[in-house]
């Protein structure tokens, strides 16, 4: 009952004050929207949000009411603004009465009413002014319409409010959705990476070596061991086929390799045979700098730790021991390109490139690419000489020598990386007297093998896979090396 006689009354004032004209209600929007605001306080009911009233209608509602407010304010200001006129010219009129009483002689209106009392005063003031002043406005009407459209307000505002919570869940579900989707995508691409990074078949330019290289030593260091492992296993499997067929190769006599030779690098020859002959033999136990990092029987391997602009160049050292055979022999297959295949097994390919004399040749080789690690290659001078003895008790020693060289007709390339080695080996011949008459057989003879390496890799490695490498790959090749020369000599005449 109370809601029907607001808005009969809200619809009686707009009426009578001509805010309620047709063309005022189309400005303003529709009633319907207004009574629905006000059918509540709640702008949360299920007849709300059944009609789909949007954010935006919401808010043209809202537009509607603040109009509206503004004119009911306007209206009620105005019959304040006459109260306060009609009381003042009240207060004004009743002096003047009070005046006349005091000088025994009535007041007369304009109007030719006389006013002899105070109550009847008042009665005939508040009825003119009632008629002239404030147009004939229901101030109790306007104060139930007022608060209709103040409560039409806070109805629309609850209900935007309600929206606006609404969309803010929708919205951070749509977010929820969307961080799960990328997580999973950045959990998918971080195993994706670190598949390529275990599969050596993918790797780019990203992943070779280098300063910048996206893999870091620990996965640099199992991706060469792995490569290494697989090279070994192909080695052995060629290494078979090898042992079937025998090479004759024929050894030439020490007279041919004791000459000095006459080539355009026969002094730089010279000058590393006696380098190596007077530094390589020295014993290296009374310095400290040579660290022994293998021993394996009569195998001893020391290693010097150097590096240059952060490339590993270790000197290293190693020292053998192999019965039945001779330095010669050692010496020989060490030198001689025909069975270089045999026992090589980290050479790719090989050429001569000029051949200086009968003991000194020029050789291009490219080594086997170890990924991620660059292809090596490398040109050298390779020579053997027999030194000669100063006395009687020396013995008989052989040397062949390697160091790098420029040629013309090997120069760099951009598919390896060029490498520098000085490296020799030096064998000495031990001979144990045989009894009585018994001519010397090879259980008479030890070789005692001094190997020495100084190797510039070139590019860029990690040192402590280098370091691993060589700690690895140098025992290796010597124990297969002795091996296959004593092979090759067995059951074949001495060659001192």
């Amino acid at each position: 009952m109370l809601k029907t006689f607001c808005f009969s009354q809200f619809f009686l004032f707009y009426a009578e004050s001509g805010y309620g004209s047709e063309s005022s209600l189309r400005r303003h929007g529709s009633m319907l929207s207004l009574t629905s605001a006000t059918s509540g306080y709640s702008a949360t009911s299920t007849s709300s949000f059944k009609k789909g009233h949007s954010l935006r209608e919401k808010l043209a509602e809202m537009e509607t009411f603040r109009d509206i407010l503004c004119r009911q304010v306007d209206t009620l200001q105005k019959y304040f603004d006459g109260c306060a006129d009609a009381v003042t010219k009240d207060e004004l009129q009743r002096d003047k009465i009070v005046e006349d009483d005091e000088d025994g002689f009535p007041n007369t209106r304009s109007d030719g009413e006389f006013l002899h009392n105070n109550n009847g005063s008042k009665e005939k003031l508040f009825q003119c002014l009632s008629h002239k002043g404030i147009n004939g406005i229901d101030f109790k009407g306007e104060a139930i319409t007022f608060k209709a459209t103040t409560a039409g307000i806070l109805a629309t505002l609850s209900h935007c409010i309600d929206l606006m919570v609404k969309r803010e869940d929708s919205w951070q579900k749509r977010l929820d959705k969307e961080m799960e989707k990328r997580r999973r995508v950045e959990d998918a691409y971080k195993s994706v990476l670190s598949e390529l990074k275990k599969k050596s078949h993918f790797g780019g330019p990203d992943y070779e070596e280098g300063p910048n290289s996206l893999i870091n030593e620990d996965e640099f260091f199992d991706a060469v061991e792995a490569a290494l492992d697989r090279h070994d296993k192909i080695e052995e499997q060629s290494q078979c086929e090898k042992s079937r067929i025998q090479r004759s190769s024929s050894v030439p006599s020490g007279d041919v390799f004791s000459c000095v030779g006459s080539h355009r690098f026969a002094e730089k020859v010279e000058e590393m045979v006696r380098n190596h002959m007077t530094y390589s033999l020295q014993d290296v136990g009374g310095d400290a700098n040579w660290q022994l990092v293998v021993e394996e029987g009569e195998m001893k391997v020391y290693r010097r730790e150097v590096e240059e602009n952060g490339i590993v160049l270790d000197p290293l050292k190693a020292t053998h021991s192999v019965k039945g055979v001779t330095g010669h022999e050692v010496c020989h297959y060490f030198w001689d390109t025909d069975v270089r295949n045999d026992w090589e097994t980290t050479v790719e390919n090989f050429n001569i490139v000029e051949t200086l004399s009968d003991n000194a040749i020029i050789i291009y080789q490219t080594h086997k690419r170890v990924w991620p690690a660059s292809q090596r290659d490398v040109l050298y001078l390779s020579a053997i000489r027999k030194i000669m003895a100063n006395n009687e008790n020396d013995p008989d020693t052989w040397l062949v020598c390697n160091f790098s060289v420029e040629h013309e007709n090997a120069q760099p390339n951009n598919r390896c990386v060029r490498a520098k080695i000085n490296v020799a080996m030096i064998c000495q011949t031990l001979v144990s007297p045989p009894e009585g008459d018994k001519e010397i057989s090879r259980d008479n003879i030890l070789c005692k093998i001094t190997y020495v390496a100084n190797v510039n890799p070139g590019g860029w490695a990690p040192a402590s896979v280098l370091r691993a490498v060589a700690k690895r790959e140098y025992p290796k090749f010597l124990k297969r090396f002795t091996s296959y020369v004593q092979e090759k000599t067995a059951g074949k005449p001495i060659l001192f």
